[in-house]
């Protein structure tokens, strides 16, 4: 079997150990799926000997007036993931650009489609922040440019400045932006760090995600938004029709009237971050200081698996490019959770 790329291998785990691990491998809402969903979708089932409505027609209206952006603007698919390779290989680039580290499957879906990747590298000096000196790296011959906002792994948020100077500078190129904001919504000032405003640009595309902030990674659902309304046609056609399932489709309009359950994920990770943050340095371990439901920090290679063993699961990074194994990601949890990370994190660092 192939190697697997991302965290959350929860079948993996338990088919080694016989047993359910305490996961922090994957960044989805810790608080799991919110009751409201829980019920569409058992109130759906009766309706599953139908095929699912391929174009997401009540979704979409219902996503519309929640983004601020008119549903024909709006690609619905199985996970942002999904939405990803349709782009490749309906945009059919032929090189792109991508930062490092970033999100691996920017690279597997370019390549998938014959395209060349480039990858502008990160520096450490600088916590793997995005700088200007990314303007350089987007030449004419790109096509298309991936930027992950706030960056996974490294929870870094390029500022919504040097965002439109990338635009712009796309724009000269001729390619398109790719602006992944899947796990922006985490952040309580998320409406004034989106690149929405800039939308008016057919050289930007945004994705974004139910899978992360509502804990649905099962149900596999996200989204685009782009005025490139015959780019969304192009990316419909390049995948199956029916990729997006009723019972996916009824857990997102379920989904959007969660407001009390996103706030309370929000303050949750506000509340853990920077205490989860500041006693992994306390453990002596370096830690970056970005935005996201997840923390990048350097300890020793042996980590991960002296972890594992214990029952606690981590991100590796060691596949990033631009990182090594010394480089791991953990999500933030709940209090408890993150208590039980850091007691075995101690004992294992004794």
């Amino acid at each position: 079997m192939t190697q697997l790329t991302h965290g959350g291998d929860w079948a993996g785990y338990r088919a080694q150990y016989g047993h359910d691990a305490l996961d922090f491998s994957a960044n989805v809402s810790p608080l799991g799926l919110p009751q409201g969903v829980a019920n569409a979708i058992a109130a759906a089932l009766p309706h599953t000997d139908r095929y699912p409505d391929p174009l997401c027609r009540a979704l979409r209206a219902k996503l519309a007036p929640h983004e601020g952006i008119p549903a024909e603007s709006i690609l619905c698919g199985n996970g942002a993931a999904d939405l990803i390779f349709r782009l490749a290989w309906a945009a059919k680039p032929r090189t792109a650009l991508v930062t490092a580290p970033t999100f691996a499957e920017y690279a597997a879906a370019l390549e998938s489609a014959g395209c060349a990747v480039r990858r502008h590298f990160l520096q450490a000096e600088v916590d793997f922040a995005v700088t200007d000196s990314i303007l350089s790296s987007i030449t004419p011959e790109v096509d298309m440019v991936f930027l992950c906002q706030p960056n996974n792994p490294t929870g870094q948020l390029t500022p919504l400045p040097l965002v439109e100077r990338i635009l712009r500078r796309c724009e000269a190129c001729g390619a398109l932006l790719v602006v992944d904001e899947c796990f922006l919504d985490f952040l309580p000032d998320c409406d004034a760090l989106t690149a929405k405003a800039l939308l008016d640009s057919k050289n930007l595309l945004i994705l974004k995600a139910f899978t992360k902030l509502y804990g649905m990674a099962g149900v596999r659902l996200g989204y685009c938004l782009c005025a490139n309304t015959a780019l969304l046609e192009a990316m419909q056609a390049a995948g199956q029709p029916w990729a997006v399932s009723s019972l996916a489709q009824a857990a997102g309009l379920a989904a959007l009237d969660e407001t009390a359950y996103v706030a309370q994920v929000r303050a949750l990770i506000a509340q853990q971050r920077p205490r989860l943050t500041a006693r992994l340095r306390a453990l002596g371990l370096r830690v970056l200081g970005g935005r996201a439901n997840y923390l990048l920090f350097q300890g020793p290679e042996t980590l991960g698996d002296a972890l594992r063993q214990r029952g606690v699961v981590l991100r590796s990074c060691s596949n990033y490019p631009g990182l090594d194994g010394s480089w791991y990601r953990t999500a933030v949890r709940t209090g408890p959770e993150n208590d039980e990370l850091l007691k075995t994190l101690a004992e294992v660092l004794a």
